[in-house]
């Protein structure tokens, strides 16, 4: 019987092959989710300092914990709130910047820089002022991240588990809120700052030792330390990887053939993307996440719950984190649309109910009382529907959607855009409620979600398993070549 441990080379050379060399030259694709696992612990850190606010507000009003030598007002709290989305905005410009000059890898370590600066303020502070600049420098921070992380994500990741690295994002930042909302309440805010610290300082060591991305190392023209990431990242030999990084590197050719512009972003097809990148994260922000995140409290009290409102923000935090990371598991078995759908579908529901409540109970109608459990029912199927599609999908889709020549110029103004819209919501929900009523602002969301749904239908496109080639032909970038010739 013939050794079977063998078998000949595919080349003809007639020279034996171990066969479990061959075997393993299929590659390790599950480095690929590690590295990304890495990337993205620096979204939790952001997750972190996005819900921050939750556990030290009410630290601030107390004289005994708060290191400010004045109590803060509703309003120093309502804006301290709302700046770290400034800072946003201006973020996505030197992240995008940053991810051209130096290197995804390099950009994601140097958006640490505003982190480590905002703590610094944070832990200094005896002014609202400290606090207002460390949110600012924090918001800077997540812009870049924001704008670099999905790009680099996209970028190491197969045709088959794009959708799967594009969704740890909204897995690992609900991972930060959990933290912070678990210790929050229960150490103190200098405590809270060091485990900040901690975590970012975790990131960058683990992150030091990651690949930079192919794509990057083939735009400048360095095939041989494109070939070494690529190598690294499959767990395959540089032979193993030679298929692939051709495709690559046409890919990347054809690219840049011309350099684009932001007047490229507004033509074609990659206008296409751009705009259905930019209602995404329009309707991932008015879909109500923020207000729904905001006004918890509220909703955990007009339940009539026992719960004390720290540990009800732990428990909706475990539902964020426990929701989130199913969607890597199947959103590119299911795909992009049907989860997005399902998540537009079930954020109206949860919103139109929260409403109907809150409508209920300003009329002080007896029924409140026989149906208290519906505020949490509704919160949970906002949540957790809004972690399957709205939360992860539209940063995910605008990786795929634009060239790779247009992202350093459309990713950032879909970027910024998009913290425009959370700015918006975050700071004048609360006065729209306030003079209108609750149910009005809820019932809006729910709009929202509703548009978005059809939106989706019959707008956004398909790229389950589709190469960045065939995505763009989706678009129409093939029918464009063809007429210009």
């Amino acid at each position: 019987m013939a050794d079977r441990s063998y078998a000949y080379d595919p080349v003809g050379t007639g020279a034996p092959v171990n066969q479990q060399s061959h075997r393993m030259e299929e590659g390790q694709l599950w480095r690929q989710y590690v590295i990304a696992g890495v990337a993205n612990i620096l979204i939790a850190c952001l997750g972190y300092n996005m819900g921050w606010t939750a556990p030290i507000n009410s630290k601030l009003n107390k004289t005994d914990e708060s290191p400010l030598e004045t109590i803060p007002t509703s309003d120093d709290l309502a804006w301290m709130g709302s700046l770290l989305t400034i800072g946003a905005i201006f973020g996505p410009f030197i992240g995008g910047f940053a991810a051209s000059k130096i290197g995804r890898k390099w950009g994601l370590i140097s958006s640490t820089i505003p982190l480590f600066i905002g703590w610094i303020l944070v832990a200094v502070a005896k002014t609202m002022a400290y606090l207002f600049a460390g949110r600012i420098f924090w918001g800077i921070s997540v812009g870049m991240v924001f704008t670099i992380s999905p790009m680099y994500c996209a970028e190491i990741a197969t045709d088959d588990s794009r959708g799967a690295l594009g969704s740890f994002l909204q897995a690992f930042i609900t991972l930060g809120f959990l933290l912070v909302y678990g210790i929050g309440p229960f150490i103190s805010y200098m405590a809270v700052a060091y485990v900040g610290v901690a975590v970012v300082a975790l990131f960058c060591v683990l992150f030091f030792f990651m690949p930079e991305s192919p794509t990057y190392y083939l735009l400048k023209s360095d095939r041989d330390a494109a070939a070494d990431c690529l190598a690294t990242i499959r767990g395959r030999s540089r032979a193993g990887v030679e298929a692939e990084l051709s495709k690559m590197e046409m890919e990347v050719k054809a690219s840049m053939e011309k350099t684009a512009t932001i007047a490229d972003v507004f033509r074609g097809s990659n206008f296409k993307a751009f705009y259905i990148s930019c209602a995404l994260v329009f309707f991932q922000q008015f879909c109500g996440i923020n207000a729904v995140l905001f006004y918890m409290t509220d909703i955990f009290d007009a339940s009539g719950t026992s719960l004390e409102s720290s540990i009800a923000t732990i428990i909706i935090g475990a539902v964020q984190v426990i929701a989130s990371f199913i969607t890597p598991f199947v959103v590119d078995r299911l795909g992009r649309r049907i989860l997005l759908l399902i998540s537009s579908c079930g954020t109206a529901i949860g919103a139109g109910l929260l409403g109907m409540f809150f409508l209920l109970s300003e009329q002080k109608s007896p029924v409140v009382e026989s149906i208290s459990f519906l505020p949490i029912l509704s919160l949970v199927v906002f949540i957790v529907t809004y972690c399957w599609g709205l939360g992860p999908l539209p940063w995910a889709v605008m990786s795929e959607l634009f060239p790779i020549e247009v992202k350093a110029a459309a990713s950032p103004i879909a970027t910024a855009f998009c913290w425009v819209m959370s700015f918006l919501v975050t700071r004048y929900f609360p006065t729209i409620s306030s003079s209108l009523g609750m149910y009005v602002g809820f019932w809006i969301f729910g709009v929202c979600c509703v548009i978005a749904f059809f939106f989706t239908l019959f707008l956004v496109p398909e790229t389950k398993g589709k190469s960045f080639q065939e995505i763009q032909e989706m678009l129409g970038a093939g029918k464009q070549k063809q007429e210009k010739v």
